[in-house]
């Protein structure tokens, strides 16, 4: 004799929903266990962020744009040890995304990589060594956020090869625009005559961000 069981539909949605809320309840303890651990080490190490990387208040602008925006595949040209690229990360644990990150710097390039394991957010990451003159027109994309922080009179140059690479909507992010250095000028005055974007800048630092986004 053969024994059916069967489950009624209202008891199947109350199995079905349980286990849906139970699975959304494990991820935001995940998530939140994570943001505290990122929260605990971005303070801790708030004033020792030195060779190249952004302060503190850049990263937490950087941050906000990709979680306002909703953006998930991600840039960064100049990783330096890693400071805006736990930013970013960080944003994207939230979003979904993905990072690329370029470095030229051997040694700096393993700090960061140390630095985003410490802090849970290295699976996140694709991290690679080299000249980013070169690895930038390599990249396939698309992509929707871009930071960048590297040489500064190779700025325009970057900004040519990933434009055909981004997407519409997309924000293109630029550090050290409130600062004289060479190159700056001729970025700004590209990207704010540039047709086909919408540049404004953050001041919330001294260094400035040139934040375009693609029309």
């Amino acid at each position: 004799m053969k024994v059916i069981f069967q489950i009624k539909p209202v008891l199947f949605s109350i199995l079905f929903f349980g286990i849906v809320a139970g699975c959304i309840a494990q991820g935001n303890d995940k998530q939140r266990e994570l943001d505290e651990r990122v929260q605990k080490f971005l303070k801790e190490n708030q004033q020792q962020w030195r060779d190249l990387n952004v302060p503190y208040e850049d990263g937490q602008v950087l941050h906000d744009l990709i979680i306002a925006n909703n953006y998930q595949s991600a840039l960064e040209i100049g990783t330096s040890t890693g400071h805006s690229t736990i930013w970013i990360a960080w944003a994207l644990s939230k979003t979904g995304g993905k990072l690329i990150t370029l470095e030229i710097d051997k040694s700096r390039q393993a700090e960061a990589v140390a630095n985003l394991k410490a802090v849970g957010l290295s699976y996140l990451v694709d991290f690679r060594l080299g000249d980013a003159h070169a690895l930038v027109k390599e990249l396939e994309g698309p992509f929707d956020f871009v930071f960048l922080d590297a040489d500064k009179d190779w700025y325009v140059q970057y900004f040519k090869d990933v434009d055909a690479k981004f997407k519409k909507g997309g924000c293109f992010t630029a550090h050290n625009v409130l600062q004289n250095m060479r190159g700056i000028s001729e970025y700004m005055d590209f990207v704010q005559a540039h047709p086909g974007y919408k540049t404004t800048i953050d001041k919330t630092s001294d260094s400035g961000i040139a934040i375009s986004r693609k029309r």
